[in-house]
């Protein structure tokens, strides 16, 4: 799995960690912060995934799962490692007060060579952090097909492609051997209304009782979306 480190936070944080009062741990209800910038101990806790045939990358933070940052600028930089702004949702978001991993979604610049270790740097407010990937060693992807990449032990990302009003809910995970799962994901409601967009869109699973070595799951349920189960390797980092 990739080695996990942090950085401690360069300064205090002002007016972000009073925003960020609404989004610490207790029960999932709505608060009047925009933020969902965790802040524990003072270090930023990151955490990363190959995706899409090693042309993208799921980064995973703690905080708010209603207010889940964007990427809004990635940079390789000049000695191979790729920095990253993570910013929250724009606009009054109110942010539930739950505590839990989201995955935001790296699409990476030319010149990454996914063959080689990747370091990362993030950036999210005031708060850095860095991890890295091994080496991407999967298949290629085809464009617009759906892919999986290991997070840590148990915790994997998936990327779909669809509607970016409509993104996909996990149901359950199931281990099914020691070598595949299945993820089952929720039907939509009858009346729900979907953008007519083709945009990625990464889920987190847990899935416990599979080695991530060669692994596989089977994606299934979601309506129309995956009515035919399709099931795809979980790349490794």
């Amino acid at each position: 799995m990739s080695t996990r480190r942090t950085l401690a936070l360069f300064a205090l944080i002002g007016a972000g960690a009073l925003a960020l009062a609404g989004c610490a741990s207790s029960p999932a209800t709505p608060s009047s912060s925009g933020s969902g910038a965790p802040v524990v101990g003072g270090e930023l806790e990151v955490d990363a995934g190959w995706l899409d045939g090693g042309r993208m990358i799921a980064l995973v933070t703690q905080g708010s799962s209603t207010c889940v940052p964007t990427a809004t600028d990635v940079t390789l930089q000049a000695d191979g490692s790729v920095a990253v702004t993570l910013e929250d949702p724009a606009g009054n978001v109110a942010c539930t007060r739950d505590y839990v991993p989201r995955a935001s979604l790296v699409a990476l610049p030319d010149g990454v060579n996914a063959g080689a270790e990747l370091d990362l740097v993030v950036t999210y407010g005031e708060a850095r952090g860095d991890t890295d990937l091994d080496a991407y060693s999967g298949a290629a992807v085809a464009e617009f097909s759906p892919s999986a990449g290991w997070i840590d032990d148990d915790q994997f990302a998936i990327l779909t492609w669809g509607s970016s009003s409509c993104l996909p809910v996990v149901e359950s995970v199931a281990a099914d051997t020691a070598s595949s799962a299945t993820v089952v994901f929720a039907e939509p409601a009858a009346d729900q209304v979907c953008t007519m967009d083709m945009a990625p869109r990464v889920t987190l699973a847990q899935v416990d009782g599979v080695d991530d070595d060669n692994a596989t799951v089977t994606l299934t349920g979601g309506g129309a979306e995956f009515a035919t189960p399709v099931t795809i390797p979980i790349a490794g980092d």
